[in-house]
C-alpha cells in the first residue's frame, strides 16, 4: 500500500507515547552547507530569457517526484532537465512558477519545506524523514543556494488563484498542487505546453561557459571509465558484457551522479543492435567490442561516447577496412562543422563517405549517387541512423526544439553535439559476405561548435584504428587500477 501524504506507511509501528516523547528531545543543530551555487548567476539569466519569450503569462515548470519501482521502493530521483536548467535545484517535488510582474516575471520556487526535529516526521517517515534520507535544506537555505525566492509548495494553490487559464502554461502537465487549482474537467489547455517546451529546448541549444565546463567534466570522467574497462578486457579468454558495464558504472558513481543512459556493451554480433542494453553476452578473441557509454556528472550534464575495439588487440584486415571507413565518415563530418553549417549538410557529408565505403566493399547495389537519392536511401540498410544529436543535460538534448531550429536548421557557436556514424552488418544479412556478418562499428565523439570549426571534447580517447590498437595495449600493460586513482 502507498504511504500517506506525510510519508508514513500502513505497516509502520504504532509507537507508545513514551517513546515519541523521548525521540522529540535531546537533538542539537545539524549544519549543512548552504553556500550560493556557482551556477546561480547563470540560472537567473536563463529565467530572464524565458520570461522575455512569454510576456504576461504564468509559466509553470515542475520537476516531478520519485517514481515507484515496486511496493514501497522508489527509483533514484533524477530532476527534470528544464527545471534544473532554470533553478539548479535537484530535489523532488519542486515547482518553479514565473508570475507576471511589471514588464517581466517574478520567479518563485515552490517546494516541500524541511521538517526538522520539531516534527515527528524526521524519524517516522521513510520517504521524508531526515533519519532515513539525511538532512535536507530549509527554504531559507535553498534561497541562499539558488538565489531564488522559495515558498512552501502547499501555498501554490493560493498563489495561482485568479490566474486566467488561457494565460497559464504548464511544462509537464499536472501534479497534485496544480490539480487543486485547475480541476480535471477544466484541464484542457493546461497539459504539457508544446510552445513552452519548444522555447525552453531552443534556449538550451547554446551552452553557456558554465555548461561547457560541466560537459567537459562529464567527458573527462567518461574517458577514465573507458580506460578502466580496457584494463580488464583480456586479449584471450572472455569477460561478460555485464562486467564491462559494471566497471564503467563504478567510475560513473565514483566521480559523477551516475550513468547518463543505460550502457550499450555489444560484443560480436550484439554490436549490430543499436540499443543493445541487455548486455548478457561475452567478449571473444577475434571479434570486436562496441561500447557506447557516458557519465552524467554531479550537475546532471552527460557525455555520450562510443568506441569499437578489437578484443585481441589487433583488427583483422577486413575489420580495419570497415573501421577506417567509419572513421573517415566521422572526420568528414567534423571537418564541415562550423557556425552556420546546416545540420543536414553534416548528415549528408557523413553518409556519403559511408556509402562510398560500402561501394568499395562491393556491397552497395548501383552507384553511390543512386543509393543516396532521397527516393532510394538503400545505403541505410547498413548505416541505420543519422550522424548525431545535441548533447547537454539530456543525452538527446533539446529534443523538443522545432525542426527549423534543430535538424532542419544550422548549428551555431557553443552548440554541443555528437558525431557518431556507424556501419552494421546483421548476422543474418544474406546481402553481405559471410565474413562481414555480425560486424558492427560505431565511433562517437562529443564536439563543441567553435567560432571557426569544432572542438572534440572527447579527444582524450583515440579514434584511428592504429591509435586504438596502441591505446588498448597501453591500458592492458598498465593493468587494473583502484577505481579512485587517475
Amino acid at each position: 500500500m502507498a504511504e500517506t501524504k506525510s510519508g508514513e506507511r500502513p505497516h509502520d509501528p504504532k509507537f507508545p507515547e513514551k517513546f515519541l516523547e523521548f525521540m522529540r528531545s535531546g537533538w542539537g543543530p545539524l549544519d549543512l552547507d548552504a553556500a550560493p551555487l556557482p551556477q546561480a548567476a547563470y540560472t537567473a539569466r536563463r529565467r530572464e530569457a524565458l520570461s522575455a519569450a512569454f510576456p504576461g503569462e504564468v509559466l509553470i515548470v515542475p520537476t516531478g517526484e520519485e517514481q515507484r519501482r515496486s511496493n514501497d521502493t522508489f527509483y533514484p530521483f533524477r530532476a527534470g532537465s528544464d527545471f534544473v536548467w532554470l533553478t539548479g535545484d535537484q530535489d523532488p517535488e519542486g515547482v518553479l512558477v514565473l508570475h507576471p510582474s511589471g514588464g517581466g516575471h517574478e520567479a518563485v520556487l515552490y517546494r516541500r519545506p524541511r521538517k526538522g526535529t520539531d516534527s515527528d516526521e524526521f524519524f517516522r517517515s521513510a520517504k521524508y524523514g531526515e533519519l532515513w534520507i539525511g538532512r535536507k535544506h530549509s527554504l531559507e537555505e535553498t534561497e541562499t543556494r539558488l538565489g531564488l525566492p522559495c515558498k512552501d509548495v502547499e501555498g501554490l494553490d493560493e498563489a495561482l488563484k485568479g490566474a486566467e487559464r488561457s494565460r497559464v502554461r504548464v511544462l509537464r502537465g499536472f501534479d497534485a498542487a496544480l490539480d487543486a487549482r485547475f480541476p480535471a474537467e477544466e484541464a484542457e489547455g493546461l497539459t504539457r505546453d508544446g510552445e513552452l517546451a519548444a522555447v525552453l529546448s531552443e534556449l538550451r541549444l547554446r551552452k553557456d561557459s558554465w555548461e561547457l565546463e560541466q560537459l567537459q567534466d562529464a567527458v573527462d570522467i567518461t574517458v577514465r571509465g573507458f580506460e578502466d574497462v580496457a584494463r580488464i578486457i583480456p586479449a584471450t579468454g572472455s569477460v561478460s558484457e555485464r562486467l564491462i558495464e559494471g566497471v564503467f558504472r563504478s567510475r560513473a558513481r565514483l566521480e559523477g551522479n551516475g550513468l547518463g543512459y543505460d550502457s550499450i556493451v555489444g560484443a560480436g554480433s550484439h554490436a549490430t543492435t543499436l540499443h543493445w542494453i541487455t548486455n548478457d553476452g561475452a567478449t571473444k578473441t577475434g571479434e570486436l567490442l562496441l561500447m557506447d557509454m557516458g557519465v552524467e556528472n554531479h550537475h546532471l550534464y552527460t557525455a555520450d561516447v562510443t568506441r569499437t575495439i578489437p578484443v585481441d588487440g589487433r583488427f583483422t584486415p577486413l575489420q580495419k577496412q570497415v573501421y577506417d571507413i567509419v572513421h573517415a565518415s566521422q572526420q568528414a563530418g567534423m571537418d564541415v562543422i562550423k557556425p552556420g553549417t546546416e545540420f543536414q549538410e553534416i548528415h549528408q557529408t557523413c553518409m556519403r563517405v559511408l556509402a562510398e565505403g560500402l561501394s568499395d566493399l562491393g556491397i552497395l547495389p548501383g552507384t553511390v549517387d543512386e543509393a543516396l537519392d532521397k527516393d532510394s536511401l538503400i545505403y541505410r540498410r547498413w548505416t541505420l541512423h543519422g550522424f548525431g544529436h545535441m548533447l547537454g543535460l539530456d543525452v538527446h538534448d533539446c529534443a523538443a526544439s522545432r525542426p527549423e531550429h534543430y535538424y532542419k536548421g544550422a548549428v551555431q557557436e557553443d552548440f554541443v553535439l555528437t558525431v557518431e556514424p556507424g556501419l552494421y552488418f546483421q548476422a543474418n544479412d544474406e546481402l553481405v559476405p559471410e565474413e562481414l556478418r555480425g560486424v558492427g562499428i560505431r565511433i562517437e565523439d562529443d564536439v563543441r561548435v567553435t567560432a571557426d570549426g569544432c572542438e572534440n571534447l572527447s579527444a582524450g580517447l583515440p579514434r584511428t584504428s592504429d591509435e586504438v590498437e596502441t591505446w588498448l595495449a597501453e591500458q592492458r600493460e598498465a593493468g587494473p587500477r583502484i577505481a579512485g586513482a587517475h
